[in-house]
């Protein structure tokens, strides 16, 4: 039986019949239907939650794998991080390493700069030294090595062609007075000028030289004769002569020139510059500004002149020097005021030689300024000796030469030499030549005014022999003028001889100056001088240089009068 047809009938039993069965049976499907749909409601629901669930799960899952893929990114992030810094470290490494590079290549490349600069250095270096072992430093001429060289090449190319050369030896004139008082530097610079100058004088296959000093050789190639030559030389001269600008002050010098000819005075270097020398030295002698040829007979003087600068140098360790005094006497009553210190030479094979003689070499050579020092120190420690004695010499009078007066410790020398000998400053006078004066007036005019300081008294020695102006002679502080003995010779001699004296003794008496005439030797003369009121004489008149016994007997002389 069928269960569900047995619900039913007993249903109908229940609720009435059969309709009230179909009623049964319909509100029966309906609550089916409402529970079905309840049931499916909840199923739905279930699904729902089962399918939030899943949802959720499903968001877990994809949290998860967000998170996963978070700490992924965060993980290759690092990763990513640590690689670049390695990158990084790598690349400033690289860097690093370029730069090292590049500093080592530039390092390289200045090193290989400098080494061709240094060696560049050192070429020249070298070249200069080899410049400088065969030039002058100062005038960048060849000096005497490269001029040997260049001579011995010239007469062996002369000897196989037949031909003639000249060597031409230039020593400049008064050169020494423009270094002493100029200076060194302006003499340095008067050198610099000449060189340059003969430069533009010679050819281009010609040679010049500076052997020092002022002292010039020239070697003239292929020359035909003499006067070929003497137009060369003359040419010099004149250049050599035109005046010089020295820092502000105008100078003029000459030149004296020795001429030696090959083959005619020598077959080698060394004869023809001895020569050419030799005839310089000749042209000096016979007054400067020259130029003179070598002849054998300038030989002989040669050869004197070396023998007296050899003898001259050991004339003061000998003691072959003495001094003789030479009376200076005031013409109104011949009263004896002073002396005059004059050199002599005792040698010991020649005997007396005369100042002459020696004095131009003394200049030349330089020794004149020892020799000086020596006659200005006994000629003070004389004057000392005689007033020890009880002899009155009154004014001691002493010559300076052009090389001690502009001597730098000229003045110091003075002062020390008064000092030792204790003589009064105004008891020495010192005689200084007109020519040495004007030489350069402003320079004198300082020097002079410190001598005055010292104390001595100043005289211009040989007046009227020179060129200087009576605005200059005011300038000076001079105490005395002395007359050129020329111009005392000529008195009554010549017409008109003595105007010139006349002339010096107005000059001196309008400036206030004493005024000495030397080389006074007769009568006549002194009967002039005293009728124009000249103030002192000198002369054999008077006396003749003694020597210092002799001179203390003249002083010795009851009231010193000599005249």
């Amino acid at each position: 039986m069928d269960p569900d047809n047995d619900r039913s009938a007993a249903n109908e039993r229940r609720f009435g019949g059969r309709e009230g069965c179909q009623d049964r049976r319909a509100a029966g499907q309906a609550r089916e239907r409402i529970i079905a749909t309840r049931e499916d409601q909840v199923a739905a629901r279930e699904t729902l939650v089962h399918a939030r669930e899943h949802a959720a799960s499903l968001r877990d899952a994809m949290n998860r794998q967000r998170e996963a893929a978070v700490a992924h990114r965060e993980n290759m992030a690092t990763n990513l991080e640590l690689h670049l810094r390695e990158a990084d470290g790598v690349q400033q490494a690289l860097e690093i390493h370029m730069a090292r590079l590049r500093q080592a290549n530039e390092h390289l490349v200045i090193t290989a700069l400098q080494a061709q600069t240094m060696t560049e250095e050192v070429q020249l270096a070298k070249d200069q030294m080899v410049h400088m072992v065969h030039h002058d430093f100062l005038t960048g001429l060849p000096n005497r090595a490269l001029l040997m060289e260049r001579l011995a090449q010239a007469i062996a190319i002369a000897r196989r062609q037949g031909t003639r050369l000249a060597v031409l030896f230039a020593d400049l004139d008064r050169f020494k007075v423009v270094n002493d008082s100029l200076g060194h530097a302006a003499g340095d610079l008067l050198l610099q000028t000449v060189s340059k100058r003969l430069l533009q004088v010679i050819r281009s296959s010609d040679t010049a030289c500076r052997l020092g000093g002022d002292e010039f050789v020239v070697v003239l190639t292929e020359v035909t004769n003499e006067r070929a030559v003497s137009e060369i030389a003359d040419k010099m001269r004149r250049t050599i002569g035109e005046p010089y600008q020295l820092g502000g002050h105008t100078a003029y010098i000459g030149v004296t020139i020795g001429v030696s000819l090959f083959p005619d005075d020598g077959g080698d270097a060394e004869s023809l510059i001895r020569n050419a020398d030799v005839a310089m030295y000749h042209g000096k002698h016979s007054g400067r500004d020259t130029c003179n040829f070598f002849r054998s007979q300038m030989n002989v003087r040669a050869s004197e002149r070396q023998r007296t600068e050899a003898d001259l140098h050991q004339a003061l360790q000998r003691g072959e020097f003495e001094l003789h005094y030479q009376a200076r006497i005031a013409l109104e009553n011949g009263t004896l005021t002073g002396a005059e210190a004059l050199l002599r030479w005792q040698h010991p094979l020649l005997g007396e030689v005369l100042p002459v003689r020696f004095i131009p070499v003394a200049e030349e050579c330089g020794l004149i300024v020892s020799i000086g020092r020596w006659v200005l120190r006994e000629a003070c420690r004389q004057a000392m000796a005689w007033r020890g004695a009880g002899l009155t010499c009154g004014i001691i009078s002493v010559n300076l030469s052009a090389l001690e007066f502009r001597h730098a410790d000229f003045l110091a020398n003075l002062r020390g030499i008064l000092a030792d000998s204790g003589l009064p400053p105004g008891q020495l006078e010192l005689e200084i030549t007109e020519g040495v004066l004007m030489r350069d007036a402003d320079a004198s005019a300082a020097l002079l005014r410190e001598l005055k300081q010292i104390g001595v008294l100043l005289a211009v020695d040989d007046f009227g022999t020179g060129y200087s102006s009576l605005s200059y002679l005011n300038q000076f502080p001079i105490d005395v003028l002395k007359i050129d003995q020329s111009f005392v010779r000529d008195i009554g001699v010549a017409p008109g001889g003595g105007v010139i004296v006349s002339a010096v003794i107005a000059i001196g008496g309008s400036l206030g100056q004493r005024v000495v005439a030397e080389g006074v030797e007769n009568p006549a003369q002194l009967q002039f001088l005293r009728a124009r009121r000249c103030d002192e004489g000198q002369g054999f008149l008077f006396s003749r240089p003694l020597p210092p016994d002799q001179f203390a007997q003249l002083l010795a002389r009851p009231g010193a009068c000599v005249a």
